[in-house]
């Protein structure tokens, strides 16, 4: 179950998936290919979203994390979600736990706040 969130976390962090997006995913959704542009390994992703199907280029770090899934839960079929439902009751357990549910401007900080950080990672790059 920790294992599960923290990959989950290191997922939705090298991905700038959106956490519903993340939900509906099947492990047949994904598939690990050699970028064409830079020829470094990512994930190719195909997102069912609030704007119909799309594709999404992870980050290199978003491929651990995925293998690690398929690794915990070898009699997954293609059709089962990789992390189903959000873990937003674990996720609040763990930002409150480490007193971090609030950035220092007082906003809260959610499963959400992963896409954010994706953003600026990429922007910093």
């Amino acid at each position: 179950l920790w294992e599960d969130l923290h990959d989950y976390i290191l997922f939705m962090a090298n991905t700038g998936l959106r956490p519903d997006e993340a939900g509906r995913l099947e492990y047949r959704d994904v598939t690990i290919v050699a970028d064409e542009d830079t020829g470094e390994r990512i994930l190719e992703i195909e997102v069912r979203g609030k704007r119909g199907v799309g594709y999404c280029k992870s980050t290199t770090g978003a491929i651990l994390p995925f293998q690690r899934m398929q690794k915990r839960h070898p009699n997954a079929q293609l059709t089962d979600k990789i992390f189903g439902k959000t873990r937003s009751v674990l996720i609040n357990q763990v930002l409150d736990d480490c007193n971090l549910k609030h950035d220092r401007d007082g906003n809260v900080r959610t499963p959400y706040s992963l896409r954010h950080t994706y953003i600026c990672l990429r922007v910093m790059e």
